[in-house]
């Protein structure tokens, strides 16, 4: 608990500096609804890390996000997960020792999210974790150590759904700090998507596609039936395919072809990249936060794993598990196509709103 002294009177809110944790574009994304959303009282301060260097990210960026520039860059950069997280913690101790905050919030699974985590409960500082709980149970994935242990040392939880609830609570957390708010990605989705207006790609239907995680591309046969799988459902609904640096490295490296009908665009923002997803027949991807943006537009989602963090996206939305084959990425395609989803529970767009009344509770 923080010390009572805090509390305003005024406002109804705690006097209190927070410190919000970004290392890479998505994590913008993510912290930038609890920046909008920050009470009077609570001195919000972003931190990014730089763990990922991105020319893109300019002031044209944080306008559309609705939130300044970072007061801290870190300017880490890229390295081994055990060199960028050391530098990460000693780079963000600094940080620590000149702002003296109250609370250190981090989201998602980054090398970043794990080395703040670490570093925040070494000096003595409250640790919230957004997007705490999520659990894919595959240990070969970096993102679930990074999960795991970042929700060992944070005081509180906030979790997207009910799966990340009980997965906490099996691993002996209180419920008294486990706090089912829902996901500021779809706070951040309502946000910029209210934006776009009328924009459109096409009148004809397309498929959209992104493809960025280690365990597809970085094995030759996986990643060459994967784009096998991808190129068969292009010949009838042409595919938009925003190819990650890595992804397009090793389709080179193993001399993997797309189809005609597979158009190969540039990496794109978040809000080029909604333009094209958010009017697509289907989404085929292997990231995690667009399962759940999917399933928030209705849009049909074809998850390109053996597993996902964020089992909501198939009970309630518009998710299907395809695994990593070709022909299980078809097979998907037509189960996604006749699916009808639901409203995902707290998928409302005001889940940076419950977090601060949750915060200032615990501080009271």
């Amino acid at each position: 608990m923080f010390p009572f002294s805090y509390y305003s009177k005024d406002y109804g809110f705690v006097n209190m500096t927070v410190l919000l944790i970004a290392g890479a574009r998505p994590n913008f994304m993510k912290i930038a609804p609890l920046y909008r959303a920050c009470p009077a009282n609570i001195t919000c301060k972003i931190v990014h890390t730089g763990q990922h260097y991105d020319t893109n990210m300019s002031q044209v960026f944080f306008d559309e996000l609705g939130i300044p520039e970072p007061q801290y860059n870190l300017g880490v950069g890229s390295g081994t997960h055990a060199e960028q997280t050391a530098c990460i913690m000693t780079a963000f101790e600094r940080v620590c020792d000149n702002e003296n905050p109250d609370l250190v919030i981090v989201v998602g699974d980054v090398n970043s999210t794990l080395s703040c985590a670490i570093v925040a409960k070494k000096n003595g500082i409250k640790l919230a974790h957004v997007e705490a709980g999520l659990r894919s149970f595959d240990m070969s994935m970096p993102e679930e150590i990074n999960r795991m242990v970042t929700d060992t040392l944070s005081d509180y939880f906030f979790v997207t759904e009910r799966a990340g609830v009980y997965n906490l609570m099996k691993e002996g957390k209180s419920t008294d700090v486990i706090h089912l708010v829902g996901d500021v990605m779809i706070d951040n989705l309502f946000y910029q998507n209210a934006k776009l207006n009328g924009n459109r790609v096409s009148d004809k239907p397309y498929g959209f596609l992104t493809l960025h995680r280690q365990g597809n591309v970085d094995n030759r046969e996986t990643l060459q039936s994967i784009i096998s799988g991808i190129n068969e459902i292009s010949k009838e609904l042409p595919i938009y395919f925003p190819i990650h640096p890595r992804t397009l490295k090793m389709m080179s490296e193993f001399d993997i072809q797309l189809s005609d009908n597979v158009f190969n665009l540039p990496p794109l923002g978040f809000m080029d990249s909604l333009i094209f997803w958010r009017e697509a027949q289907c989404v085929f991807t292997d990231s995690g936060g667009l399962q759940a943006e999917t399933s928030a537009l209705g849009i049909p989602c074809v998850t390109i794993r053996e597993n996902t963090e964020r089992p909501s996206t198939i009970e309630f939305g518009t998710n299907v598990l395809a695994g990593m084959t070709g022909e299980g990425i078809q097979k998907a395609y037509d189960v996604a196509l006749k699916k009808v989803g639901q409203t995902i529970p707290f998928s409302d767009g005001k889940t940076a709103k419950r977090i601060w009344r949750k915060i200032n509770d615990a501080c009271l």
